[in-house]
Formats: structure tokens, C-alpha cells, sequence
């Protein structure tokens, strides 16, 4: 059989996944020259052309594999594995590690280098998952990886972009609903024209025919109009990497998170008849990671959710092949910053709105019921640490912040600041060692959870979790917390092994009998 590049269903698959990066992307760049600050010139010039390339360089990988497997089964209903930048990471990397070091040292090089460092950090992690991530999927508990994932979801992805879909209602709202009922309710647009697309050309007509989007923002964009290239450089990271070191430890389980994902998702693709080599996957993940981020992008690669819905919709291989490319080209020639002032951000906030949803959604229904209580705990430290972003940068807005207010004035006010930034500062791995010890409580295995209680107290006594940076036993207090629950978990464990008529029911103890 001849195998296929192009089919007709590939053409829904492009508009879908195409639009899906272009939002991505579009966002990422406003968060970074806007909330950030960085300067247009590095942000359209240098790093979105290197976010294009790993993205293309991804796409290419994804397009081989798929081709590679029809020809291996001679068959033309292979679908490519969906891909591009990681939604988590880009508003992790971003206010956690670019923003930061930029506000501290106003140096955008060495703010971009911290993220890139970053980014390579977590490719290695990534590629050490062909070797490790099996293992790893099946001792943390899924409850814990997926309820920390969901904090960083419905935190730093859903909230921000919600907020801005309300302020300009006429826009946000009209894109809302579209994106209900077409990725919530699967329902179709009439003649089946992509939703993206109708959701960008709505909030076109919109967004001009309002004054949103005015004739003197565009020839601005295009006065500041710079074609980009992407420049290979191995200082940048170095440069990076003393900036970024306080923040490294996050990418650890961010990169456990990434290629238990790609597990994930190449075990639902194999569910759809399209059966990938997993650790192939996960190389390729790691790979165009580094080598983005070796050219400057700060941001890795994943593939992504929602290998059937593509397939459902008709796509095969070149979808795939051509988003790379288009993604390539519009970030290379500075169309970007054009978009940004043609479309009105707003009209497709919502689409990360859904994403935000989706990936919170899926925490609860990816796990078994018992363990919801599990997801919310990993979630809560990321409503922490969100709080307390928000609130320094009200503060700083405002021309103060938490020394000069000090901790009586903000909890009179009903915030316990320092309670909240103790409980948010590594909000991953803080979320994700609670909902483990969620997780091993409600499965009796208390031995377990002694163990992840004991892995606190130790990341405690460094600084790595509620702590700013890394010190010698610099939250005794905590860490004195952490031994108090280890003991406590211990008793228990001793207790279930020898009396467990102490700590069970009844009915518990009858089911074990």
C-alpha cells in the first residue's frame, strides 16, 4: 500500500492543532513582554523563533514516527501524536523563573538564560524517563502527580485568562461559548468549519468593529517588525543556570510529569489502534527540548492531550508536518507580533480557559473516586502560591510591599501571608508529596506515606520546599512538622501491622478477614 502524507481529513487536523500553537504562542508572547517586561526585540527576534523551531523539530519527529508505523502496518488510518509547547510549563517558566529573575536583576539575557537552563533541565529529566518512567509511574501515586498538575492548571493557566474573558465580555464571552459547546459539548460548527478559526474571525470583526483593536496599534507592529532567527548557544545556559539552580528542583517533577503524560497519552493512542513506541516518544520529547533549548527557547515540548479526538476528527500524518511548519515560518518571519495586533488576545483566552478545565478535569476522572480527596489536597498549595504571586504584584504595582505592610496589618485583613507563602513556595512538590500522603493513608499503606513524609522533612531542612532558596535548615519549624507527622505515620504503620483493631472499622476489619 502506498502510504498517504496528506488526506483530506488532514485539513480539519491542521486548522485544530495549528490554532491550538498559535494561542499558545500568542500568549506566551504577551506574557512575556507584557507581565514580564521582557523587550520585543529578544522576545519576537530570539525566543519565539527558537520555540518555533523545537516545535517544528517536534512535529518532524511525531510525522516519522506516524509514517514509520503505516509503513510497518500497511495501513493510511495512522494518526500523528499531537504536539507543541507545554501550556503548564509555559506560565510555570514564565512567572516563576523568567519573571523573577528579570524583576530582580532587570538583565531580560540572563532572565532568558535561567529559562532556557530550565528547559534543558527538564529535557534531561524527559530523556532519563526512557530509561526510569515506568518505574516511576507505577510508585508515585497518579492521584499526586495529576492533583499538583491540576493547582498549576486552574491556578496559572484557567484563572488569569478568565479574568480577562470577563473584562471585555462582548469578546471573551462570544468565544466562550463556542469553545462549550464545540470542546466541552463536542458539538461541530455548521458545515464543520474549524471552531478556532470561526473563533479568531469572530473576534477579528468583533475586536475592530468595538475599537479594541485600533489602525495605530497595527502600523505600530509593523514599524517594530523584525524577522527572527533562532541562534544556537551553550553560554546562554551557563549564564542561566546560577539564576535559575533555586528554581531546578520544581523541573525534576515537572519532568516526571511530562513523560508519565507521554506514557499516558501513547497508551490512549494505542487504545485508538495507533500503537507508538513509548520510550521512541519520550526521547523525542527530551530531544527537541535540549536542542530548543540549546537555540533559546525556554519552554519544552510535550505531546498532547487528545490523541482520539484528532483521529475522530480525521487527521492522520500530515497535519502534523504542516503545523510544524507553519509554526515555524510565523515565528520566524515576526508574524506573531502582527497577529497580536490584528486578533484581540481576548477572543482566545477562552481556549486556555478549556485547557485550564480540561487538564483539572482529568485529574478527577483519570483516578478512581476515592482518591478525589487526594487530588484537592496536591491542588491546595498552588492556590497558595497564585495568591501570594497576585499579591506581590499588587503590592509592587502599588509601590510596596509585604516588609513595609508587615504580617499583622495583611492577616487583620484576612491573609495569613506567611502561612500562605510557606505553603506555596514549591507548590509542585509540596502538592505533589501531600497527595501522595493522601493517597497512601486512604490505601492503608502507611509505611509509605511515613517515607513521603520523611522526603519532606529532608527537601525541608535544605530549602527546597518552603523556602525561597536553598540554606541549611531554614524553616525549623516546618521541618519539625514534618518529623512530627513521620512519627505519627510510623505509629500508624506499626499499629495496622500488629492491633489493627485500634485504627480500623468494623466493617474494615470484617473486608480484610
Amino acid at each position: 500500500m502506498k502510504i498517504k502524507l496528506w488526506q483530506k481529513g488532514d485539513l480539519n487536523g491542521f486548522f485544530g492543532l495549528f490554532v491550538n500553537n498559535l494561542t499558545n504562542i500568542m500568549v506566551m508572547a504577551t506574557l512575556l513582554t507584557v507581565t514580564v517586561g521582557l523587550p520585543s526585540s529578544l522576545v519576537y527576534g530570539r525566543i519565539l523563533p527558537a520555540v518555533g523551531l523545537a516545535i517544528f523539530l517536534s512535529c518532524v519527529a511525531y510525522t516519522y514516527m506516524a509514517y514509520k508505523l503505516a509503513k510497518k502496518e500497511n495501513r493510511n488510518d495512522v494518526t500523528a501524536l499531537p504536539c507543541g509547547s507545554s501550556v503548564p510549563h509555559m506560565f510555570l517558566i514564565t512567572l516563576m523563573v523568567i519573571g523573577p529573575v528579570y524583576w530582580s536583576t532587570k538583565d531580560a539575557n540572563l532572565a532568558w538564560g535561567a529559562g532556557v537552563a530550565w528547559c534543558v533541565a527538564e529535557g534531561i529529566i524527559e530523556l532519563l524517563g526512557t530509561f526510569i518512567g515506568e518505574k516511576l509511574r507505577r510508585w508515585i501515586p497518579r492521584a499526586a502527580l495529576l492533583g499538583s498538575l491540576a493547582g498549576v492548571s486552574i491556578t496559572y493557566i484557567a484563572l488569569n485568562p478568565a479574568f480577562a474573558t470577563f473584562a471585555i465580555p462582548y469578546i471573551g464571552l462570544v468565544s466562550l461559548v463556542l469553545v462549550l459547546l464545540c470542546f466541552v459539548g463536542n458539538l461541530k460548527i455548521p458545515f464543520n468549519i474549524p471552531v478556532g478559526l470561526v473563533i479568531i474571525v469572530l473576534g477579528v470583526i468583533i475586536g475592530w468593529a468595538t475599537g479594541i483593536m485600533t489602525p495605530e496599534g497595527l502600523q505600530a507592529a509593523f514599524d517594530s517588525f523584525t524577522v527572527g532567527y533562532p541562534i544556537p548557544s551553550f553560554m546562554r545556559i551557563i549564564d542561566g543556570l546560577d539564576k535559575a539552580a533555586p528554581f531546578l528542583i520544581a523541573a525534576v517533577p515537572l519532568g516526571i510529569y511530562n513523560f508519565i503524560e507521554t506514557i499516558d497519552n501513547c497508551e490512549s493512542a494505542s487504545v485508538s489502534g495507533d500503537n507508538y513506541n513509548t520510550k521512541q516518544a519520550m526521547f523525542f520529547d527530551g530531544a527537541t527540548s535540549i536542542i530548543g533549548g540549546i537555540f533559546g527557547s525556554p519552554f519544552p515540548t510535550a505531546v498532547f492531550l487528545g490523541h482520539p479526538g484528532w483521529k475522530k476528527a480525521g487527521a492522520r500524518i500530515g497535519y502534523s508536518l504542516l503545523t510544524g511548519i507553519t509554526v515555524l515560518i510565523f515565528t520566524s518571519l515576526g508574524v506573531i507580533s502582527l497577529l497580536l495586533s490584528i486578533i484581540p488576545v481576548e477572543a482566545i483566552y477562552p481556549i486556555l480557559v478549556f485547557i485550564g478545565i480540561s487538564i483539572t478535569s482529568q485529574a478527577f476522572s483519570a483516578c478512581d473516586r476515592k482518591y478525589a480527596s487526594a487530588v484537592v489536597v496536591g491542588m491546595i498549595p498552588h492556590l497558595a502560591d497564585w495568591t501570594i504571586n497576585e499579591v506581590n504584584i499588587a503590592l509592587t504595582a502599588a509601590g510596596s510591599n509585604f516588609a513595609e505592610i508587615g504580617q499583622e496589618i495583611m492577616q487583620a485583613a484576612g491573609l495569613n501571608y506567611l502561612g500562605a507563602s510557606a505553603l506555596g513556595t514549591g507548590a509542585i512538590i509540596i502538592g505533589i508529596i501531600f497527595g501522595a500522603i493522601t493517597v497512601f493513608i486512604i490505601d492503608r499503606k502507611f509505611t509509605n506515606a511515613a517515607i513521603i513524609s520523611f522526603a519532606g522533612a529532608i527537601l525541608t531542612f535544605f530549602g527546597v520546599i518552603h523556602y525561597n532558596q536553598l540554606s541549611i535548615l531554614p524553616n525549623p519549624g516546618m521541618f519539625i512538622g514534618y518529623l512530627a507527622m513521620t512519627v505519627i505515620l510510623v505509629g500508624y504503620a506499626l499499629l495496622y501491622k500488629y492491633k489493627k483493631e485500634l485504627i480500623l472499622s468494623k466493617e474494615e476489619l470484617e473486608e480484610l478477614e
